[in-house]
């Protein structure tokens, strides 16, 4: 979901289907887990395989950084054609395929929003493309836009 605040009120503007961790969610993510992290997460860096669609986020258009790392499978071959890096365990300011881990390798990182491919990820969200191409469009760094991620459970928490 995309919640814009429109002056003292905050209202839903989008919404997409798509994927978390094939393992679910955590509190304690790790290196390899496939588990998505719990928390709110603040999204200020942008990038990936195709060229700027018109992102209000800072952009890195690279295709040899943005290659899937499962290259001989179509479902993903578009994986990263767009990518959002959600600031867990990362510098912002810094590309999304930044390795530097402030908090340690083994607290993982490189947790990406990306294209959807009709499955679980290593740790990552998806959304369709239609869907990533409108929070490019409308996610301004002025506005400190985050990222709320968890099941109700771990959230009410």
């Amino acid at each position: 979901m995309l919640y814009e605040k429109r002056r003292t009120a905050w209202r839903a503007t989008g919404s997409w289907r798509g994927h978390n961790g094939r393992m679910g969610w955590t509190t304690d993510h790790r290196m390899d887990d496939e588990r998505s992290p719990v928390g709110v997460f603040s999204l200020t860096d942008a990038g990936g395989a195709l060229e700027d669609p018109g992102s209000r986020l800072e952009y890195w258009h690279d295709d040899n950084a943005f290659t899937p790392t499962i290259s001989d499978d179509d479902a993903h071959a578009h994986d990263f054609d767009y990518v959002i890096a959600i600031d867990y365990n990362r510098l912002k300011g810094a590309p999304p395929y930044d390795w530097n881990r402030p908090e340690g390798v083994e607290k993982g990182g490189g947790i990406w929003l990306h294209l959807d491919h009709g499955d679980g990820t290593s740790a990552c969200v998806t959304v369709p493309e239609s869907g990533m191409k409108t929070l490019l469009r409308t996610l301004d760094p002025a506005h400190r836009p985050v990222m709320v991620m968890g099941d109700r459970e771990h959230l009410k928490s």
